[in-house]
């Protein structure tokens, strides 16, 4: 039994607009909460890989205050790395960017045009606000893309990106005065 052309084709195009529209969007497999801040889960597309088994070793609390490390995780790999960090005064960021240990070298730094003080780079970035806590007057992220070649400039407007929407949504959940 054979059925037309002009039927079997209109139908087969409806049925892959129905599969197609069923299939999850590549960003709903991205987290929309990350480190204690919701997020747009497009928003870390170019960053992450789409549909890891995310997770995350967070040892931040916001209530203390104190200095922490939070990191999203990909299956067994690092893919976000963040350390939140309050003091009493402002971030040196020439010292920080040239750190040479793991919590806060930024390579290839540059100063962004944002409301906050920060720099970003190919593989990280840094940003600082006045926050009146028990525990200091300034808080710092740092954030580090440990999956990033240091040679790929590539990512430095994705991270800027990114930074220009995670540090202010983060900045109002820490409760500053």
């Amino acid at each position: 039994m054979t059925f037309p052309v002009r039927v079997v084709l209109p139908s087969l195009i409806v049925l892959l607009g129905l599969t197609s529209s069923c299939t999850p969007s590549p960003d709903k497999a991205r987290p929309a909460v990350i480190c204690g801040t919701p997020v747009e889960p497009g928003l870390t597309r170019h960053l992450v890989p789409a549909g890891g088994d995310y997770r995350e070793f967070n040892r931040v609390d916001r209530t203390k205050a104190v200095s922490a490390p939070c990191v999203l995780l990909a299956g067994k790999d690092a893919v976000l790395d963040f350390h939140f960090w309050w003091t009493d005064g402002p971030t040196d960021f020439k010292y920080m960017t040239a750190e040479t240990g793991s919590v806060s070298r930024v390579n290839n730094a540059r100063k962004i045009e944002f409301r906050y003080p920060a720099v970003a780079g190919t593989d990280g970035a840094i940003a600082t606000a006045p926050c009146k806590t028990r525990r200091g007057n300034y808080f710092t992220l740092t954030l580090q893309l440990p999956l990033i070649k240091v040679t790929d400039r590539s990512r430095r407007g994705d991270i800027e990106r990114f930074m220009r929407v995670y540090f202010p949504a983060t900045v109002a959940t820490l409760g500053c005065s």
